[in-house]
């Protein structure tokens, strides 16, 4: 049996024929870029997620940006960022001309660490990403609570919690603003890049629809200087499609972790992920640790199931950011979560007998 750590074909299976309806009626239109459909789409995505406006962008990266750039951040700046994220969350910061000052993750659910945060604020800080990493929200009571003392922006990095929420709160309706990824592996995937801010501040909306579109709000009038971060017409038709049926995946996904611990729930060597009770994890990825991580990956390689590591490196440490003079035991927790936290197949349409082999062969590579 071999089973892929992401199966996006058998999602477009299931709904083929929507799809292909949306596609054809974007081509038979001619409205390629933005237009429309991605404005049905941020409608309907901004309903979804209790939000009063959405901005659609061309990338999860570019949201980032877009929403730093908004806040009139930049040269002489720092923005705290957990070290545990994927590389694009800091390298949002640095394209403003900020710098990214990281904050390290706690034990139990691999998100910023609050009081690491809060060690980390100085008078040049203005703002803080809480990354909602693996689709569990950060503990956003206390990481808002910080922002608000500091008088710093909090921004919420969403690019893996599509529907998450804390405490009956939808991620990215905390702070200032929510940043979402819809890149093809997400809980809501486009069919190329993709991704949103959402916001309830007017103000900041207007000012990120002029900067996706070279500062302007009309046809050839520039109020300011902006980008070309627009998100294809496709792109929103293919979303708008999806976004019906997230609901139903997210369910799936949260039924497909339940059986995971339901199999491993014995195997003391591997760490199950914790679910925080104060939110609603969407696991985007279903992430346990081990100590003997390469033997356990090598092992499941060599039976046909595809892991992964999210993330190998701690952002602190990575090359491009050796300047900012980082090294290692800096953020213990983050570096240690680094050498042993593994990825497992997790999608909507894993079934329950490829979650028991996946299980059965970490069973017997343990002797269980």
């Amino acid at each position: 049996m071999r089973i892929s750590l992401v199966e996006l074909k058998a999602q477009y299976g299931a709904i083929k024929e929507e799809i292909d309806s949306a596609i054809r009626q974007v081509i038979e239109s001619a409205c390629f870029s933005s237009g429309p459909f991605v404005e049905t789409f941020e409608r309907n995505f901004a309903r979804a997620q209790d939000a009063p406006f959405c901005v659609c962008v061309n990338s999860g990266t570019s949201a980032l940006h877009i929403s730093l750039w908004a806040l009139g951040i930049g040269p002489g700046d720092e923005v705290i960022v957990p070290a545990n994220t994927f590389f694009a969350t800091p390298q949002a910061v640095s394209l403003t001309g900020a710098v990214p000052v990281f904050a390290d993750c706690e034990q139990n659910f691999h998100n910023i660490d609050p009081a690491s945060l809060e060690e980390a604020v100085t008078p040049k800080t203005r703002a803080a990403i809480a990354v909602h990493l693996y689709g569990q929200p950060a503990k956003l009571d206390e990481v808002r609570r910080i922002c608000r003392a500091r008088n710093i922006h909090l921004i919420e990095d969403c690019a893996q919690a599509h529907l998450a929420s804390y405490k009956g709160k939808k991620v990215g309706t905390c702070g200032v603003c929510g940043c979402f990824s819809f890149y093809p592996g997400k809980n809501l995937g486009a069919y190329g890049e993709g991704g949103s801010v959402i916001t309830a501040d007017e103000a900041l909306y207007r000012r990120m629809l002029s900067l996706r579109d070279h500062g302007s709000l009309r046809k050839y009038h520039h109020e300011r200087i902006g980008h070309n971060y627009r998100m294809d017409g496709i792109q929103g038709a293919v979303l708008d499609v999806k976004l019906r049926h997230l609901e139903d995946w997210t369910a799936r996904r949260r039924e497909c972790a339940r059986i995971y611990r339901e199999c491993l729930h014995d195997v003391g060597e591997v760490v199950l992920p914790a679910e925080d009770p104060d939110g609603y994890h969407v696991y985007h990825l279903f992430v346990v640790r081990a100590e003997d991580r390469e033997g356990l990956k090598t092992r499941l390689h060599e039976k046909g199931i595809a892991t992964g590591i999210h993330y190998p490196i701690p952002c602190h440490l990575q090359e491009a950011y050796r300047f900012l003079g980082y090294r290692k035991g800096s953020l213990p927790v983050s570096e240690r979560l680094a050498g042993e936290i593994l990825s497992l197949p997790m999608y909507a349409e894993l079934e329950r007998g490829q979650i028991e082999y996946i299980c059965e062969e970490i069973r017997g590579y343990y002797g269980k």
